[in-house]
């Protein structure tokens, strides 16, 4: 049986490093081990638009997984977030296990607080 996603709002605040660490836990509040998995995030205008503008994924390094922590940290550098040009968004985040089962962990809504100060 596939679970909804868990739903979050993001801040994306222009210009600043992007960082937050998620932590997994089954029904029963014990850890998920993800030793072995990968994650993948992206955030798009609208679920429609051709390019993401938030695209992390543990290839790229803006995911890092904690194996047995059950920790999931999400990062995108201040040089990056200084280059989003949208207000704001929607995203996922995807687990997958090392034999490929895909969950959708969260989705929901992205705002990007722009910079004042350049």
């Amino acid at each position: 049986m596939t679970t909804p996603p868990g739903k979050h709002y993001f801040t994306l605040y222009q210009g600043a490093t992007f960082s937050h660490l998620i932590t997994w836990k089954d029904e029963n509040g014990a850890l998920i081990d993800l030793t072995g998995y990968s994650a993948r995030m992206q955030a798009r205008e609208e679920i429609e638009s051709e390019s993401a503008f938030l695209d992390l994924t543990t290839e790229n390094g803006g995911i890092t997984l904690g194996g047995e922590d059950g920790t999931i940290a999400l990062f995108m550098a201040a040089e990056d977030t200084a280059n989003v040009a949208v207000s704001k968004g929607i995203y996922d985040l995807e687990i997958i296990s090392p034999d490929g089962f895909v969950t959708r962990l969260l989705a929901g809504k992205l705002c990007v607080s722009k910079e004042v100060t350049r």
